[in-house]
Order: structure tokens, then sequence, then C-alpha cells
């Protein structure tokens, strides 16, 4: 038997999803779990972790029939910067604001990638930033400062 399967993307990702699913029920166990009509606070992370691990082993069996091979090496860039860009968004978040926390995180994240391109980045952060501020600061009522009091 050879180790083939090791380097198909479908395998991985379905070996994520199971592993994702299996934490959130692993978590969600010391809460209540509830009726469907009353659901306590551990119903749904615990269904929600169950269908991952479903979806999870469909990819996975998928993966192992025929899946595309893992190509290309990994960027250190990427794993230095996008950890980094979620550091500063969470420190951000306290010091600056929504809006200074979500431009950094974003165009952070986008200089991570080797087609980075300054002026779409800066359209696209912008955009993005007023989309999340709309959506969970005004919509959804969220307590986020969108700029934080310096004085």
């Amino acid at each position: 038997m050879t180790s083939d399967f090791l380097y198909k993307k479908d395998f991985w990702a379905g070996v994520m999803l199971i592993a994702a699913g299996a934490l959130a029920m692993f978590l969600a166990r010391s809460f209540t779990f509830g009726t469907l009509l009353r659901m306590g606070p551990g119903y749904f992370p615990t269904v929600l972790g169950g269908l991952l691990i479903l979806f999870g082993l469909y990819i996975l069996v998928s993966g192992l029939r025929n899946g595309e091979k893992l190509a290309g090496s990994w960027s250190l860039r990427a794993f230095v910067i996008l950890p980094l860009s979620l550091v500063l968004f969470g420190v951000l978040m306290e010091r600056a604001g929504f809006v200074p926390a979500m431009l950094v995180l974003i165009f952070g994240s986008a200089t991570a990638s080797t087609e980075f391109k300054f002026v779409e980045v800066l359209l696209f952060s912008l955009f993005l930033t007023a989309v999340c501020a709309a959506v969970f600061v005004y919509g959804l009522g969220l307590p986020y400062p969108l700029f934080a009091d310096v004085f």
C-alpha cells in the first residue's frame, strides 16, 4: 500500500473538517444540549460539529477515491504575515477601534499574497471595512467603537 493519499488536497480538507467538528463537539460537551424546541447553549456547536464531521468524511472519502494532488511549496511569508495580522487585529480592536483593526487585518492579510497590488488591496480594504462596520456595528448592534477615544 502506498501513501499516495497523503498528497491529495481533498484528503487533508476532510481531515481538517473532521478535526474542527470533533473539537466543536468536545468543547460543547459541558453545555446543556436541550431539545429542538428549547435549544440549550450546547445544541448549535454540537449539531454544527456533527455536520462538519459528516462533510469531512464525505470529502475525505472522495479525496481517497480521486483527487487533486498538492502542488507547490508552502509560503513562509504567509506563515508569518497571517498570524501577525490576526494578532494586530486583536490588539487594535481594543486600542484603536473597529475600523483601524479591520483595515490592518484585511490589508495585512493581502500582503501575504505574491499577487499583492497596492491600489486594489487598499480599495478592497476600505470597501470591506465599510461593509463590516455596516453589518456588525450598525446592523447587528455589536458594541464595537468605530474609532477609539484618543483623549
